[in-house]
């Protein structure tokens, strides 16, 4: 492995019939997915899970954007030995998923896009403008990660995820462990991640996947509203929409078994 190749984590026999790729998103690390990987590793999968450029222990990017998000995919492949993978991406993850299909969709064997979207809009449009300026006002005022992490997860999670005034003593497990990847980030990716986000767009490239798709959402997410999902689903031939009842955003992280059950359907009956 070079210093380009992302770090990843992985489990499961390296001869396994079908291997699983977990890609986080803007707020996340391969970290946590390591559960994910480790369930699935013991339900006969291989599954790997990676730090996207600029996270945790993978080399950043001079320049963060999808294209070189979804080259660095394919070098991991390469240098896990993977042929073939069927990419679970969550969020941003879904995003580089889909852009990967545009690249290399040779070593694409299904697709599970979890609270994400085919395209983000214009990037000169208002509403994008208002989503990075929201997005990185606390930076700009001199906040933490961690600080920013504090803000962003009550308003990602489903209405009974966090009790009322909830601090981060009372998170649950699995909303700790998205505030640690949360806080982790470094400020210069985050911004890198946010700027590029908003320039993503893959609307056109839906009724070209040609290999089996789940289309994931959360029944409170309001940054992924399940009729984008399935919308999304309408648009690529044969994918399936499915609807996780409570839970919002950070599904695999307010209900880790809802979410590996979903997933664990989808790939029995195609895998």
């Amino acid at each position: 492995m070079t210093a380009s190749t992302p770090a990843y984590l992985e489990a499961g026999p390296p001869s396994a019939k079908t291997c699983l790729v977990f890609l986080h998103g803007i707020g996340g690390g391969k970290k946590g997915f390591q559960s994910s990987v480790d369930f699935f590793a013991k339900q006969g999968f291989r599954a790997l899970a990676w730090d996207m450029p600029g996270y945790g222990e993978s080399q950043a990017h001079d320049t963060l954007s999808f294209e070189s998000l979804a080259a660095s995919l394919e070098t991991m492949l390469d240098a896990a030995h993977v042929e073939k993978a069927v990419l679970i991406g969550h969020s941003m993850g879904g995003m580089v998923a889909l852009q990967a299909w545009t690249q290399c969709p040779s070593r694409i064997a299904g697709l599970v896009v979890a609270a994400s979207s085919p395209a983000f809009g214009h990037q000169d449009g208002d509403f994008q403008k208002q989503f990075v300026a929201q997005r990185l006002a606390p930076l700009n005022a001199g906040k933490t990660m961690s600080e920013v992490a504090d803000r962003l997860i009550p308003s990602m999670v489903a209405p009974l995820a966090l009790a009322a005034g909830a601090g981060l003593a009372q998170y649950p497990a699995g909303l700790a462990l998205a505030h640690a990847c949360m806080s982790a980030v470094p400020p210069s990716t985050y911004r890198a991640a946010l700027n590029a986000l908003v320039k993503f767009e893959q609307r056109g490239a839906l009724p070209t996947v040609s290999v089996p798709t789940l289309c994931l959402a959360g029944e409170h997410d309001k940054t992924a509203p399940p009729e984008v999902l399935r919308r999304m689903a309408q648009k690529i031939p044969s994918a399936e929409y499915e609807c996780l009842k409570g839970v919002g955003h950070l599904m695999n992280f307010e209900n880790e078994a809802l979410f590996h059950e979903a997933v664990l359907n989808f790939t029995r009956r195609y895998f």
